[in-house]
């Protein structure tokens, strides 16, 4: 019978390799997920899977290319509304980042 592969111990091995495996192990993943395969892949292929996802406001100001104060700045003027706010951490929705950073083209 043959041994199948957990990702525990997937993960156990990478840990265990030498710096440069690491990096063909990731140069070789990124390779296949733009391959020929991929190439005509629709952008809701490769980016569907985030749709609903929520950013947390150090990665929102990342994603508009902005500045953490000028997302603030945005927040308080109500030009962006948090979906969700954690203690003080704020999160923001995909769609309307997504829709605030088409606005500014």
């Amino acid at each position: 019978m043959a041994h199948i592969l957990t990702a525990q111990d997937l993960y156990h091995s990478f840990n265990q390799m030498p710096e440069a495996e690491k990096k063909s192990f990731f140069e070789l993943i990124i390779s296949r997920l733009f391959s020929e395969q991929t190439a005509d892949a629709s952008h809701e292929q490769l980016f569907g899977h985030l749709k609903e996802a929520q950013f947390s406001a150090q990665e929102a100001a990342e994603y508009l290319e902005i500045s953490i104060s000028t997302l603030r700045r945005l927040v308080n003027k109500n030009e962006l509304t948090p979906i969700k706010t954690v203690g003080r951490n704020q999160f923001f929705a995909t769609s309307d980042l997504k829709a605030l950073k088409h606005r500014w083209r």
